[in-house]
């Protein structure tokens, strides 16, 4: 349960007055940018933020160091295993059609957000086959009942593709709070057909020895640990979605998306809604950290040791990462940043590093530069390239990538050495 969660937490910051859900909860949540909020009371409910902000209280909680954070995100999505159905969930206790989506704590986070914006939300749905997806998808709530839901082109949007093309409305459920080896399962990039329940499954069993619980939800398994759980339908009809304000920190523009319906409501005994604030850490480490596996693996295809990525949180964890490896050929840098871009094609910069350098200290990473490049013969610019449609300064999409070889030349390298005791 996330009260259990978060009451393990030492540097909680707990507000006891009534806040506001309209910007008020924002400014908090800004404030206290890399530590856990809890709210105590937002329009009568409890809600948290920043929950999981920091690399470090991730993996704390996993029981592993923030090194092994892309190891352990890469087992669970190459080995994902089965998860477990049982018959009750905390959950289940509360449930109601009888409720107003204005009245629960959803916050509108910004002046010029097109409403108030579930964040934190996780979409499950099951296709004809069986096949179970998890994703996160924003949803603008427009009504008592109803919202706007964000689709890009992925799993979701495929299976609601196929209902909608037949005039027809897809079975979903949509749970908020939740621990975090669910939400890193919710936003990995899989194969269509390898449930991300599986994967959170196998993190689950990583990190505490048994596999994910969930409950079949009317033919559709949910996990026993979310807070709060919504039966709802996405149906073929589009509305107006927008603005939002997406992980750089710019507001996205209005699009035509999904009208989804929502139809009942669960939640635990005095639950507590996760408030994730758009640009904020927790955006960051949520969107960014499975990424960097596929980062990982895309390099060591080239180079055989790469000893760590990490997507910088000035990037905001999306366009600009950093990964050290050890060369053993002149060109490695080169190749390395060359497959860093074909690994996470959103990237726009990379700096490749040495294994001296410690990736984490923005500093270490700054001073690599400043004593081991060269522009002249160490960047590598590639234009006009397919970027992320989250960079403001991208023109559709098409963006200059570039990349940084700072690392030491073989035939010089101990000229490049720095002093140490």
């Amino acid at each position: 349960m996330l009260e259990e969660i978060i009451k393990t937490f030492d540097d909680l910051i707990v507000i006891d007055k009534p806040v506001k859900k309209e910007l008020e909860i924002t400014r908090y949540l800004i404030k206290y940018r890399e530590r856990p909020v809890l709210f105590t009371n937002v329009n009568g409910w409890r809600v948290a933020g920043n929950v999981w902000s920091t690399r470090e209280r991730i993996a704390n909680f996993l029981g592993i160091t923030r090194e092994e954070l892309l190891h352990f995100i890469a087992k669970a999505m190459e080995n994902p295993s089965s998860y477990k159905t049982v018959e009750k969930a905390p959950f289940l206790k509360n449930v109601t059609s009888d409720f107003s989506l204005m009245e629960l704590p959803v916050p509108k986070y910004y002046p010029k957000c097109g409403g108030q914006y579930f964040t934190s939300a996780m979409v499950i749905a099951k296709d004809e086959s069986g096949f179970v997806n998890v994703s996160f998808h924003r949803i603008m709530v427009r009504d008592e009942k109803t919202g706007a839901i964000r689709l890009v082109p992925r799993h979701l949007y495929a299976m609601w593709k196929d209902k909608a093309e037949h005039g027809e409305e897809l079975d979903v459920r949509i749970v908020v709070g939740n621990p975090i080896h669910l939400l890193l399962a919710g936003a990995t990039s899989t194969a269509y057909g390898v449930s991300e329940l599986e994967i959170a499954s196998k993190m689950s069993e990583m990190a505490f020895g048994r596999p994910l619980e969930v409950v079949e939800l009317r033919g559709i398994p949910v996990p026993v640990e979310s807070e709060f759980v919504f039966e709802a339908k996405i149906t073929p009809e589009l509305v107006d979605e927008g603005p939002f304000v997406d992980i750089t920190g710019t507001y996205d523009h209005v699009r035509k998306q999904p009208l989804v319906v929502f139809e009942r409501i669960y939640h635990v005994d005095d639950p507590i809604f996760h408030a994730l604030l758009p640009g904020g850490y927790e955006h960051f480490m949520l969107m960014g950290l499975p990424k960097e596996p596929q980062i990982y693996a895309s390099v060591k295809k080239v180079v055989p040791k790469v000893h760590g990525v990490r997507l910088t949180e000035g990037g905001a964890m999306w366009l600009h990462a950093v990964v050290s490896i050890t060369k053993q050929h002149d060109g490695d840098g080169k190749n390395a940043i060359l497959a860093a871009f074909a690994g996470h094609p959103s990237l726009k910069h990379v700096v490749v590093v040495d294994e001296d350098i410690n990736i984490y200290d923005d500093r270490d990473v700054e001073w690599a530069i400043a004593t081991r490049f060269q522009a002249d013969k160490d960047l590598v610019v590639i234009p006009n390239a397919r970027g992320s449609s989250l960079d403001p300064s991208a023109t559709k999409s098409l963006t200059a990538k570039w990349g940084i070889d700072a690392t030491k030349p073989l035939e010089r390298k101990d000229e490049f050495e720095r002093a140490r005791i």
